[in-house]
């Protein structure tokens, strides 16, 4: 029997592989908008963060989301990532 193949991601902070459930993925849509996409399925260009607080301020501090999907990230998004975390 086959064994399942397990997605892998890179964090764009900490530059770790980690399995797919263990990041969320913040999407930039077709319409320059930025949502939290939990289905991960979302249409748009994508980056993933850690599901970690420390990793959610670095990318706010260092405006990483910004330059990778090349549009301005709201502060509103990142405080959407913080209550996930709660």
């Amino acid at each position: 029997m086959k064994t399942k193949k397990i997605p892998m991601r890179t964090c764009v902070v900490t530059k770790e592989k980690l399995e797919k459930k263990d990041l969320i993925r913040v999407v930039r849509t077709p319409l320059n908008e930025v949502e939290v996409d939990l289905t991960g399925k979302k249409n748009g260009r994508g980056a993933y963060l850690k599901k970690d607080a420390e990793v959610f301020l670095k990318a706010q501090k260092t405006k990483i989301l910004d330059k990778i999907l090349e549009v301005e990230v709201k502060d509103e998004v990142f405080a959407e990532l913080n209550n996930l975390l709660k």
